[in-house]
């Protein structure tokens, strides 16, 4: 990642910053031609150059840092699967060793029907236990604000709800009130 390459490293790269430098030099006279036909002072004339950056996107301390924590990440999860097989070798060992000590031939047969691990613990995936989700896991992984502006919307909704049904019943409370008057007014 923090690789640098010089143009000189390569003959390709070589030649073409060569040839860059001799178009770059060709418009650096032109311009300052120009500039003296304009009556700019050579001090305050604007002029062009070429650079050559050693590095891409690893150059910019962000990018860099997002760089080493998506390494870093790939790095733990090599790391846990290689823990996974290494406990499962492990328990496979120890499980022979049990085998190889069993004596009698019951217990030996006991042992031959017992279901396989994979049978009483199946592997578990992501979308069993999340199940459907929407937006779903992974936009919502590439859109870090997608499920915060949906929670958003979805509250406000809920908000304008309760507010135009508290308004509704405010008017029906004060239709009744009147229906009640009219009514009390028509008995007396």
């Amino acid at each position: 990642m923090g690789q640098r390459y010089s143009f000189n490293q390569d003959e390709v790269w070589a030649a073409a910053r060569k040839a860059a430098d001799q178009e770059v030099e060709k418009a650096r006279v032109k311009i300052a031609a120009r500039c003296v036909e304009l009556g700019i002072p050579a001090n305050f004339a604007p002029d062009l150059g070429l650079s050559w950056y050693s590095c891409g996107e690893n150059a910019v301390s962000t990018r860099c840092a997002q760089l080493r924590k998506m390494a870093q990440t790939r790095a733990e999860a090599i790391e846990r699967e290689a823990i996974v097989q290494i406990e499962r070798a492990s328990l496979d060992a120890q499980t022979q060793l049990a085998v190889e000590g069993l004596l009698s031939d019951a217990s030996r047969k006991f042992f031959g029907e017992l279901p396989p691990i994979e049978n009483l613990m199946p592997a578990l995936s992501f979308a069993e236990l999340s199940g459907d989700a929407d937006p779903p896991i992974a936009q919502q992984l590439v859109s870090p604000n997608a499920l915060r502006q949906r929670r958003f919307r979805e509250k406000h909704k809920q908000l304008r709800a309760t507010v135009m049904k508290g308004v509704t019943d405010e008017r029906n409370g004060n239709a009744n009130e009147r229906n009640g008057n009219a009514t009390d007014e028509a008995a007396e």
